[in-house]
């Protein structure tokens, strides 16, 4: 714990962030290349009924994840600052308040899942010609609610520790399983779309077994006790409030999905939901780079704004949204003059590929400014305050996103909807800058205020051992 401790407050900022970030953008990688290879896999054995069917079912699954991910950041960053702080105790109370809480909302959501499960397809835009492929698809993956929401919550915590490396193999270990699985389930046993989702749960499962090795093999600075897993209402207050970015974030994404599957239905095609399914995938490739850095991130900024070190919590907001501007610049330059390739990774259906250029090119148009705004949106979360991080959170998908779906729709038609994309990441941008800059002014003043009650305990400590030193000379005399 000390040495995590130690390096979390004292080491070079820059060395410091890549050593957090690039396990997380590893990780992440992987999990998004599982995303490309399911989709290949279904798109290959199934067709683009299957991609459609996963592509209305994945925002539940996302929902179902959301939870997992609400808590463990919620959590993780509570757990950092009260190591910034040395309050061991209170980041292990914390720790098994997480996995209490997730035990039981996990539960809740598999029942709750099972029992209306085509409402909630249906709801989701689920045509009846995708509805079964959406049935079969989540009927599995509900089984494995628990699993994915520990594995949120578990690599998160381990990130919080400043144990990078740990989160990325609990995150790797399932993806790669999956990429193996998925043919033996999906072609070998004939199980379609439903073989995909039993490789993942499978895998998710194998994943939760590496987080309870970390846990119980010493890995772990934090300790299991049984007292710390009943409920403390200021723990789990505060973890819900900061996490509730997080989980805003990962709804506003599945609300979005509903949105735009039903719009898109409308003023479109089976095909065109199809379209925006892959489109979907590719563009959470592009960004998990940004949430890596980003998750690299925050362990650095708790720590810091907890052992008061302002100047360290705006060096590493500084160099991390520098890496992520420069990812997501490279982003734009990727989708916008590969955009047929990069689709016909997925399927060879020509009407896919040759309607979803146009789509991609337009979609992608404004992603060099998401890096940003992904890093800004985690700062709040890092430093506890939960109104901002839960407003910028929202701000791209529910406040701006959704009312422009709905106008430019009605407008434009499918157009419409496709450029509703790269207005509503302007905006949010321009939110974010905002925000930051506001809350950049609020950390130089505690700066300037740490500093003089810095000084003004140097004078003390100078005017005792300078007293003391006279007692002693007065002494010898």
């Amino acid at each position: 714990m000390e040495e995590n401790a130690n390096k979390l407050e004292n080491k070079n900022i820059g060395k410091l962030l890549m050593e957090l970030s690039l396990p997380a953008i590893a990780a992440m990688l992987v999990q998004a290349l599982y995303n490309f290879v399911d989709t290949i896999y279904i798109a290959r054995g199934v067709g683009t009924l299957g991609i459609a069917g996963v592509s209305v079912a994945f925002p539940i699954q996302m929902i179902i994840m959301a939870f997992g991910g609400m808590i463990g950041i919620g959590g993780g960053t509570l757990i950092s600052r009260s190591l910034g702080a040395k309050d061991v105790g209170r980041a292990e109370k914390a720790l098994g308040n997480i996995f209490s809480t997730i035990f039981v909302l996990s539960i809740s959501l598999t029942i709750l899942g099972t029992i209306f499960l085509d409402p909630i397809l249906i709801f989701f835009g689920a045509t009846p010609d995708i509805l079964p492929y959406s049935e079969d698809y989540m009927s599995v993956i509900l089984f494995g609610a628990i699993f994915f929401s520990i594995a949120m919550a578990g690599h998160n915590v381990m990130r919080a520790e400043g144990n990078a490396k740990y989160a990325m193999i609990s995150m790797i270990i399932p993806g790669i399983l999956n990429i193996i699985l998925d043919p033996i389930f999906i072609f070998g046993l004939n199980m379609e779309v439903k073989g995909a989702a039993v490789a993942t749960v499978l895998s998710q499962f194998v994943g939760v077994v590496y987080i309870g090795y970390y846990f119980f093999s010493g890995k772990s600075s934090l300790k299991f006790h049984l007292k710390n897993f009943i409920l403390d209402w200021h723990i789990m207050s505060e973890t819900l409030a900061v996490g509730s970015s997080a989980f805003a974030r990962q709804v506003a994404g599945s609300l979005l999905a509903i949105v735009l599957n039903n719009l898109l239905g409308t003023y479109g095609t089976s095909l065109h939901i199809a379209i925006y399914g892959v489109i979907n995938r590719l563009l959470m490739f592009f960004f998990m780079p940004m949430f890596g850095i980003a998750q690299g991130f925050l362990p650095i900024a708790g720590y810091n704004f907890g052992a008061k070190r302002f100047d360290r919590v705006k060096e590493v907001l500084k160099k991390a949204t520098i890496a992520a501007i420069i990812w997501s610049t490279v982003s734009f330059v990727l989708v916008q003059l590969f955009p047929s390739f990069l689709l016909s990774i997925f399927s060879t259906d020509p009407s896919l590929i040759n309607e979803g250029i146009p789509a991609l090119r337009i979609d992608g148009m404004f992603i060099w400014v998401v890096g940003f705004q992904v890093v800004g949106s985690a700062l709040f979360q890092a430093i506890g305050r939960a109104g901002p991080a839960l407003l910028l959170s929202m701000s791209r998908q529910i406040l701006i996103f959704i009312p422009l779906v709905f106008v430019m729709s009605h407008f434009f038609g499918l157009m419409g909807i496709w450029y509703t994309f790269p207005i509503s990441d302007v905006l949010s941008a321009l939110i974010t800058l905002f925000f930051v800059s506001r809350e950049i002014n609020i950390l130089n003043s505690l700066q300037k205020k740490q500093i003089q009650i810095n000084d003004k305990q140097n004078e003390v400590e100078e005017s005792y051992e300078s007293e003391r030193k006279h007692e002693y000379q007065s002494q010898e005399k």
